[in-house]
């Protein structure tokens, strides 16, 4: 496959994929901040849509209605503090895109083919000057192909219930029973779904963090990082 044509600048480009609750986010982000690179959260994009369609009643079965109203809404990543801001038409939105409201409709829109090519595009952009941090589903695979390390996480429905139920309010009233169901309902719908399904990349490590730490996974992430850099020079 043809690379993109841009300057490394001595850096690289790190996809990483897996299904919803493997900690991609946060070992991203911590990897991205220890690397000086750019963290882009690609689902965070898929969330705002979301949130910005339930605002507007636009159900995802409407895919014309949601492509339409996606050309109107502005969606900005700004690094901060805590790894990432997300504006929706300059409205922070950070909080209200990890609703359970949120978790439980996204999937939806994320198989809407014509929304992912508009988000694909964005994703490739940031990327194009190397030095960035992009967790998704579909990153080795589809948004940035040619990039030089790809990890693929995953751990067991179980364990990424467990962490998932760890993050969430109380007030949200869900059990760990029932976000194992909805994990492993989520996972069904990625995999399945038509356009840029939720797939391990061929040349992507695996990784299941289901025993490990988060500092464990950020550290085997950083090493392989520094060999692939070695291996550039």
């Amino acid at each position: 496959m043809e690379r993109q044509k841009s300057e490394h600048n001595g850096k690289i480009n790190i996809a990483i994929d897996g299904p919803a609750g493997a900690g991609k986010s946060t070992i991203a982000r911590m990897v991205a901040k220890r690397l000086g690179y750019v963290y882009v959260d690609s689902g965070a994009m898929y969330r705002a849509v979301t949130w910005h369609m339930l605002q507007l009643n636009i159900e995802p079965e409407n895919a014309e209605k949601v492509l339409q109203e996606a050309q109107n809404l502005v969606i900005e990543l700004i690094p901060d503090e805590q790894g990432q801001k997300v504006l929706a038409n300059g409205e922070d939105v950070t909080a209200d895109i990890r609703s359970l409201t949120v978790n439980r409709i996204v999937s939806r829109y994320a198989q809407i083919e014509g929304l992912r090519v508009k988000l694909a595009s964005l994703q490739r952009q940031m990327a194009l000057r190397k030095g960035v941090v992009m967790d998704g589903r579909d990153i080795g695979t589809h948004v940035l192909p040619d990039a030089e390390l790809k990890i693929f996480m995953t751990a067991t429905v179980q364990e990424r219930a467990r962490r998932r139920y760890a993050e969430m309010d109380a007030s949200e009233g869900i059990t760990l029973e029932q976000l194992e169901r909805e994990i492993a309902e989520r996972d069904q719908l990625d995999e399945q779904r038509e356009f840029s399904p939720l797939v391990c990349a061929e040349d992507a490590l695996v990784l299941d963090t289901t025993s490990m730490s988060i500092e464990q996974v950020s550290d085997h992430i950083l090493t392989l990082a520094h060999t692939t850099l070695a291996g550039r020079v």
